[in-house]
């Protein structure tokens, strides 16, 4: 599950119960990388409330299609299946499968090139260039919608190192997705058999 020792659930109190408890209560049941965190719960409620405020002026798809972009780059199979199951709600599983699998078939040009750019900062950020913002406002994009798409990246590029430098496995329920999509998703951590 990870590399370093967690407190079970039964044995959670105070901040890191209430945690296990949001997270229970969101996904069904305790994701593996909630376990992690048991050390810092604060730490999460700090993420929890950044990566609120940095989605919040940002169209649902979009962000997931970025985050799913940051995610894949960065070589992060966890946040990889958990934000493609999400945009799978928004699209359905048929869509994401061709976004991400088809070479991007089922994206319009702008978001082929949102998820580009988002690939980009998150691995060569210091190569972005004045070319690669003004494609995309050549696409209709603003400043303030260029700056959360950087924003998202480097809120993933955070978590996501959380997750693997402490081995967090995604969880066991992403078995559910097509296996076609899995496959192209898992771009480091195999995820949990149990």
């Amino acid at each position: 599950m990870s590399f370093i020792e967690t407190i079970p659930p039964e044995q959670a109190e105070g901040e890191v119960l209430a945690m296990y408890q949001r997270q229970q209560s969101h996904f069904g049941y305790l994701p593996n990388y909630a376990r992690v965190f048991c050390h810092r719960p604060e730490v999460m409620k700090a993420w929890a409330s950044l990566i609120a405020t940095v989605r919040c002026p940002m169209e649902p798809r979009r962000y997931e299609l970025v985050t799913v972009a940051a995610a894949l780059a960065l070589g992060n199979s966890y946040c990889s299946l958990a934000h493609a199951k999400f945009l799978a709600e928004l699209v359905g599983m048929e869509a994401v499968e061709a976004m991400l699998t088809e070479g991007q078939v089922a994206l319009d040009e702008a978001e082929g090139d949102i998820m580009a750019f988002a690939a980009k900062v998150a691995t060569r950020a210091q190569e972005v260039g004045a070319e690669d913002i003004e494609a995309l406002r050549a696409h209709g994009l603003a400043d303030d919608e260029i700056f959360d798409i950087v924003a998202v990246v480097a809120g993933r590029a955070f978590f996501t190192r959380i997750l693997d430098g402490l081995g967090a496995e995604p969880d066991v329920a992403y078995r559910e997705l097509p296996p076609q999509l899995t496959a192209a998703l898992c771009v480091g951590r195999p995820m949990a058999l149990s």
